[in-house]
């Protein structure tokens, strides 16, 4: 018996013509969009989750949990990153689409 395999990407495409899967989808956008962006801004410092937790004088586990999306993290968090990572916080209000 012979499978064949399918990418996620393609999976995803396929997913999104779906309403309810596309409403799910969207409605995580920003929460992935923040998550995103801590990453982001600690690969541009060149910078492990370790080496982050140390200089937020964390643990490693707390910067994976915020990296996940899965946590919503406080101004005060948000400066500290932004800090321990040669950034500055700036938050925007945009028109809600």
């Amino acid at each position: 018996m012979s499978r064949k395999l399918v990418s996620a990407d393609a999976l995803h495409a396929k997913w999104l013509k779906d309403a309810k899967y596309r409403k799910a989808y969207d409605d995580l956008e920003e929460e992935y969009a923040l998550a995103s962006a801590l990453i982001e801004a600690r690969a541009r410092a060149g910078l492990t989750q370790e080496q982050l937790a140390a200089r937020m004088q964390t643990k490693q586990a707390v910067i994976a949990r915020l990296e996940s999306g899965r946590v919503k993290p406080s101004t005060r968090t948000l400066e500290r990153i932004a800090k321990a990572t040669g950034h500055r916080l700036r938050i925007v209000f945009e028109r809600a689409r």
